[in-house]
């Protein structure tokens, strides 16, 4: 079973990556999913204010480009992982090093017929 964990950052985290001893954290816990052979797919992403939005108003759409309204955390990442089971997922999950501003959601993948 597929599953993502999606990495929520405060906007200090975003800064922290530029410091090393953060940064580190986050390899090794990647390099840990691949030594375990379950990381299907992942990235990080730029900060909030790099995006541009698309809605749908009607037949038309407006685009906005950011910075967007200041909310406690922001999407930082993702990561696919294929485990047996959410049990599994969660204790991945624990070793993401995120900190305590931020958040890990873990989602099953969509199964499509």
């Amino acid at each position: 079973m597929q599953y993502a964990l999606i990495i929520r950052e405060s906007a200090e985290d975003f800064i922290r990556r530029s410091d090393p001893a953060y940064r580190d954290g986050w390899t090794a816990y990647t390099k840990a999913l691949v030594q375990a052979g379950i990381l299907t797919a992942g990235a990080g992403l730029t900060p909030p204010e790099t995006g541009t939005i698309v809605r749908r108003k009607g037949d038309d759409h407006d685009v906005q480009d950011g910075p967007y309204p200041e909310g406690k955390e922001s999407l930082g990442g993702f990561y696919v992982i294929d485990v047996p089971d959410l049990d599994t997922a969660l204790e991945w999950a624990t070793r993401v090093p995120v900190s305590e501003q931020g958040s890990v959601e873990i989602r099953p993948r969509l199964q499509v017929a």
